[in-house]
């Protein structure tokens, strides 16, 4: 039996799968509906109020997380309709690019999130 690497990116593929279905629609109805028509008389988009919010470790997280996964999801998904649409010969160029595009993506994430300050 050989080894292979597909857990993995099956794994990653469905984490994207469920943060896009479940948290980024919360995230869309809390910024664009419940936030801006709050009745509390504060304004909701004040810029201290969202750099004190984004530079707590675990916001950074989740927000790494939000846009980390989908990132995978999508890989693997373009990966295998590139497939299946007949790309069989280049497979391994095509999981390259892929994938190497997703862990491109997390790289400048965590750049841009760990040195925002």
């Amino acid at each position: 039996m050989s080894k292979s690497s597909e857990p993995i990116w099956w794994s990653l593929f469905a984490a994207g799968g469920v943060v896009a279905a479940l948290f980024i629609p919360v995230l869309m109805i809390i910024t664009g509906i419940i936030l801006p028509f709050t009745l509390t008389g504060e304004e909701p988009f004040v810029f201290e109020r969202i750099h004190g919010a984004a530079t707590h470790p675990i916001i950074r997280l989740l927000i790494f997380c939000i846009i980390v996964f989908p990132l995978f999801h999508f890989a693997h998904r373009f990966r295998s309709i590139l497939v299946d649409i007949g790309l069989l010969k280049i497979r391994p160029v095509i999981s390259v690019v892929c994938y190497g595009s997703a862990i491109f993506g997390t790289i400048v994430t965590a750049i841009i999130l760990w040195s925002f300050s």
